[in-house]
């Protein structure tokens, strides 16, 4: 998995029209329709603590874990500066040891994506599983094959903002349904630009493929919708989220919902 050791002092800036705000409010009434209350919640691979920060801010006992310790040191100075005390533990979603289980975990904006292929993916949902209370759940977004392949594809974006430019790259290969994807970075620095850059990929794992290793790794339902919806997904959805619920030692699968 990246690092994201000189993407993480751009990242707010390069996603500033993430909308946390929304996406900390579609969660919490997400697990209300489900009926299920946040508890002690988990954000998984939680970046620069913006949605952990939003859903604190809302009430939820929260706290983060993320790989990069330059993420996470973006977001202790983004928590330090809104008066708040919130928890990062530097920990990869493969590799997850907490302290003891959580009600709820999030992992938001494609970090599953991120996993490369079948073994890192089972090892994470297992490892969320294993940390979940019994009936917890497991709400995460994932981006799909027609977003790899017609969004992102083999296209460039350019990011012209104060101070900075950014060139943004993909190359697309469609037997893995990988996205490779290069970051260049241009400072200003005086009368000069600093130039830096970062590079990883990210992958597209068909929905039965989710489907299958969430129940392997011990969950017994998952429902899933289109990104930011309560609606089913649809060919062109570009995000999904799924909301996989722990089960309770007993009852069976019983698959997405329609």
């Amino acid at each position: 998995m990246a690092g994201y050791s000189v993407f993480a002092q751009y990242y707010d800036r390069l996603t500033a029209n993430a909308g946390y705000s929304r996406r900390a409010e579609y969660f919490l009434a997400l697990l209300e329709r489900l009926g299920h209350a946040p508890g002690l919640t988990l954000d998984l691979a939680c970046g620069t603590g913006s949605l952990t920060l939003e859903l604190f801010q809302r009430g939820v006992d929260v706290y983060g874990v993320d790989a990069s310790v330059e993420m996470l040191s973006e977001a202790r100075a983004k928590c330090a500066a809104a008066g708040t005390d919130i928890l990062f533990l530097r920990q990869n979603m493969t590799d997850l040891d907490l302290y003891g289980t959580v009600s709820t975990i999030v992992c938001s904006l494609d970090s599953i994506n991120h996993l490369q292929g079948a073994a890192q993916v089972r090892r994470a949902f297992e490892k969320a599983a294993f940390f979940l209370d019994p009936g917890g759940y497991f709400v995460f977004d994932i981006n799909t094959l027609y977003k790899h392949e017609f969004v992102l594809g083999n296209h460039t974006f350019v990011y012209d903002l104060e101070e900075l430019f950014c060139v943004w790259q993909n190359h697309f290969t469609p037997a893995a349904g990988k996205v490779d994807i290069r970051l260049d970075f241009f400072q200003r620095d005086g009368r000069c630009y600093r130039r830096s850059g970062e590079h990883f990929s990210e992958y597209a794992y068909p929905l039965e493929k989710i489907e299958l290793w969430l129940r392997e790794a011990g969950f017994v339902q998952a429902d899933v919708f289109d990104e930011l919806t309560f609606d089913p997904p649809g060919e062109t959805s570009q995000r999904l989220v799924v909301a996989a619920r722990k089960g309770e030692w007993q009852g069976r699968w019983t698959g997405s919902s329609e």
